[in-house]
Formats: C-alpha cells, sequence, structure tokens
C-alpha cells in the first residue's frame, strides 16, 4: 500500500470511488487470445483515455490510441464504462475521470520500479486491494448508516 499511496492520496472521496470503479474494470478485463495484460498497457491504456478527456475540455475533439492491441482493448472498455456511468445518469465529470486515470497511469508506472513484481507487479496490487476493498464491503451491516453508493456500478 505504500507504494500505491503517493499516486493517490490526492484524489477526493469521490475520486477515490472513481479510482476503485476503474480499478475493478481493468482486473475484469481479459486480452484475447495468448496475449495477457500487464502493467505497461494498463498505463497506456489510461493515458491515451486521460489524454483524450484532456484534449477534448481544450475544444479539440481527438481520440489518442496506446501503441499494445490489449492497451487497445482494455482503452475501448475503459471509455464504454464511462459512457454507461454517464448513460445511466450518473454525473460523472470529465476532468475527475482524467485526474483518477492520471492516478492509474502514475500508479503503475511507478509500482513496477519499486517493487519487485515484475511486468504485474501493479495488477498484483491492485487485485490484493480489490479483494480487501471487497471483503469490507461484505463486513458492513445494511444498518450501519452507510447509504449507497452514488456512482452506479456496472
Amino acid at each position: 500500500m505504500a507504494t500505491l499511496l503517493p499516486t493517490i492520496r490526492h484524489l477526493t472521496e469521490r475520486q477515490y470511488q472513481l479510482f476503485f470503479l476503474f480499478q475493478t474494470q481493468v482486473a475484469r478485463h481479459k486480452p484475447e487470445g495468448f496475449a495477457r495484460l500487464v502493467d505497461d498497457d494498463v498505463a497506456e491504456a489510461a493515458q491515451a483515455c486521460a489524454s483524450t478527456l484532456e484534449t477534448a475540455a481544450r475544444g479539440v475533439i481527438y481520440e489518442h490510441a496506446p501503441q499494445s492491441l490489449p492497451a487497445q482493448k482494455l482503452a475501448t472498455e475503459l471509455k464504454t464504462l464511462l459512457a454507461q456511468m454517464k448513460e445511466q445518469g450518473a454525473v460523472v465529470y470529465d476532468h475527475e475521470v482524467a485526474i483518477v486515470l492520471r492516478a492509474i497511469e502514475q500508479g503503475s508506472r511507478q509500482t513496477r520500479n519499486v517493487s519487485e513484481g515484475g511486468d504485474t507487479a501493479y495488477l498484483s496490487l491492485m487485485g490484493r486491494l480489490l479483494q480487501l476493498n471487497l471483503a469490507a464491503r461484505e463486513q458492513t451491516s445494511p444498518d450501519s448508516g452507510t447509504g449507497p453508493s452514488p456512482l452506479i456500478l456496472p
């Protein structure tokens, strides 16, 4: 967790929710054929999606594309998730999503440099964190006063 914290400590509560929502999508992603998803693919996909949103905020419509095929497919899934959230009526601001995607990009690039997990160190770390997050949610009772999440999970 100490490895990941510097990349996400600046996020707001709402951005943390988006972060874990997008991370869940990354964890669910299954590359086609014999390809496998590595940290560099996650960084490329997040960077391309964030760059597209940031460019659109400046008034220029341009689709940034990752180099690798697994990263391209993951980027498509991330964009689809964002579109689904907006279609379902969730209020999601593109600048918030860009901040979250930049945190994912930075985390996936830095984790491999700091830890000994090979080319999937970030994916392994996030897999463990998502399991802990899911376990914590299951332990929270419905009458504990926590309401439903303001974000709609697919």
